[in-house]
């Protein structure tokens, strides 16, 4: 299983709605903040453009990319979302 970063600009609140809903259903996932999440999964980083992009538009972007050996953030969605980077990235 590799963990990777999944960044997106997607500007319609159905389309954005609808791509948090497949992140979430990842076996794990974590919100880092509103636009940028971290999942874990044995799929290709296009493996996981093509099943995320479903319902996207040209006009949105998607970047996917596999978490390095080190990382630093400030402020998360909180505690729990805090220690679940420490422990997958």
């Amino acid at each position: 299983m590799t963990t990777y970063i999944v960044t997106f600009e997607v500007n319609d609140t159905d389309r954005r709605v609808e791509l948090k809903e497949k992140l979430q259903s990842y076996k794990s996932y974590c919100p880092i903040h509103d636009n940028c999440w971290a999942i874990i999964t044995d799929q290709k980083p296009a493996q996981i453009i093509d099943y995320l992009k479903g319902g996207l538009v040209d006009q949105d972007r998607l970047f996917v990319v596999r978490s390095g050996t080190h990382a630093a953030w400030w402020n998360t969605y909180g505690e729990k979302n805090s220690e679940w980077l420490k422990e997958n990235l």
